[in-house]
């Protein structure tokens, strides 16, 4: 354990910890997740379900972590070395992450794509908005035959170049870096977006919840969104956590990135709805990643100065695309390293490199595999489905069980107030919620999800 990297700062550890959360899960996924749900009411829900599970999960995980200083399977053997069996936690939150990585590196490639022909002005020639050019021009981007394995290759290099650096050198300097730009890009969106002539109507959407619009699936929706954009149960957390300081302040820090998380998320709300209501696309049928993929293109053809834009957006989307991919794949290298023996450099090879061939099959349909299926789905959305609706709400309820039951209430006492140094007034609540009321819900969720 004493071989542990750590990170150099606090504010390269805060850095790097809301860049392992903030990422594709708040700037892609959660526009698509509010559109879908009802607006404002799936907001106020999810908000709830981040400060009443969301805060205390990620505490726990930070605690099992720093405590266990391992991978996300070697925290488990080091807290409760009597307890055999629950490193298969582990096991599953590192299995669920790299599926994830592996499709994750598609969907950055994509947006890798979109900033070069946004800069270029490609993605905007020949372009007629009200025949829907632009969807068409994405369908035929996804389907084509080696464009998205080419950009897919290029963002897995990256990856590749900066995990290789280390956790000081590569991981932290990367997140010092990026998470900056990522801020002041939102804050220069919402800018933008709060000009333009019908900004009233899209935050009333966005902000104004209508609670006849609430449903069942509505409080599972926003339950599982809080758990994939602060990236719980993915293993991320606990392995950055090992990298934690000795004196860094869990529940400080669990809060900090859960706020700066959640204002990513009440960014792009901002900056997507009020130019949706402003350019009539709010009856539209783009969905999901078309709403960011197709519609903020629409959006962005209509503005003046769209080339600029557009490039600054995609920006934005790459480096939340590079934040996310980074620490996803940290989850194995750290396993790699401390369970198989591998050197650094071995370890992120062995990672890595296998994505060269797993990551564009991800991307079919092309070529050969254009007409595969799984349960009726590609090979993207099967593994999307399977990793978001199952194996993270089972990782997530075994993750609870473990640190509500299992590890022994002193040593997530002795991780929240650093050995008796500092006080903890939510110490209780925490461990009551994370014991009790977390598991019961990613339950229901998860029973939802099968219903």
């Amino acid at each position: 354990m004493a071989n542990t990297p750590k990170f150099a700062s606090k504010i390269g550890m805060i850095a790097a910890t809301v860049g392992s959360a903030v990422g594709l899960g708040n700037v892609w996924r959660f526009p698509a997740e509010v559109q879908a749900n009802g607006g404002a009411v799936f907001l106020f829900i999810y908000v709830i379900c981040i400060f009443l599970l969301g805060i205390p999960v990620m505490t726990a995980e930070f605690a099992l972590g720093r405590g266990g200083e391992s991978d996300a399977t070697g925290a488990f053997r080091n807290v409760t070395p009597g307890r055999k069996g629950w490193w298969l936690t582990g096991l599953l939150a590192i299995l669920s992450s790299y599926l994830i990585l592996s499709f994750y590196m598609v969907v950055s490639g994509w947006t890798f794509e979109y900033l070069i022909q946004s800069i270029t002005g490609d993605l905007y020639s020949s372009v007629d908005v009200n025949e829907g050019s632009l969807s068409q021009r994405m369908g035929e981007y996804i389907a084509g035959t080696y464009r998205p394995i080419v950009m897919t290759v290029v963002m897995i290099l990256a990856n590749l170049y900066v995990l290789l650096r280390g956790v000081q050198a590569g991981i932290e300097k990367m997140s010092n870096i990026m998470m900056p730009l990522l801020f002041i890009l939102l804050i220069v969106f919402c800018c933008v977006s709060l000009s333009l002539d019908k900004a009233s109507e899209g935050l009333a959407f966005f902000l104004n919840p209508d609670f006849s619009a609430v449903t069942p699936r509505t409080f599972i929706n926003a339950l599982g969104q809080s758990f994939f954009s602060l990236s719980l149960a993915m293993g991320i957390l606990v392995t950055y956590a090992s990298y934690f300081p000795s004196d860094a302040k869990l529940t400080r820090t669990a809060v900090t990135v859960s706020l700066l998380d959640l204002m990513v998320a009440f960014f792009m709300g901002i900056i997507i709805f009020p130019g949706v209501m402003t350019f009539g696309l709010q009856d539209s049928d783009l969905a999901g990643s078309a709403l960011v993929f197709v519609t903020l293109p629409e959006i962005f053809a209509q503005m003046s100065g769209t080339r600029i834009w557009s490039s600054l957006f995609f920006l934005l989307l790459t480096v939340a695309a590079f934040t996310s991919t980074i620490s996803l794949a940290e989850v194995s290298v750290a396993f790699m390293q401390k369970r198989v023996g591998l050197s650094r450099a071995k370890a992120v090879m062995t990672v890595v490199l296998p994505l060269l061939v797993l990551s564009p099959i991800c991307s079919l349909p092309v070529g050969p595999w254009s007409g595969f299926k799984i349960a009726g789905l590609t090979i993207f959305d099967f593994l999307d489905t399977v990793t978001t609706n199952f194996m993270l709400p089972i990782g997530g309820i075994l993750l609870c069980i473990y640190m509500g039951w299992v590890a022994p209430r002193s040593f997530f006492s002795k991780q929240l107030t650093n050995d008796g140094e500092l006080k903890s007034r939510a110490l209780g609540l925490i461990h009551f919620i994370v014991k009790w009321i977390a598991p019961v819900l990613i339950a229901v969720v998860l029973a939802g999800q099968l219903m």
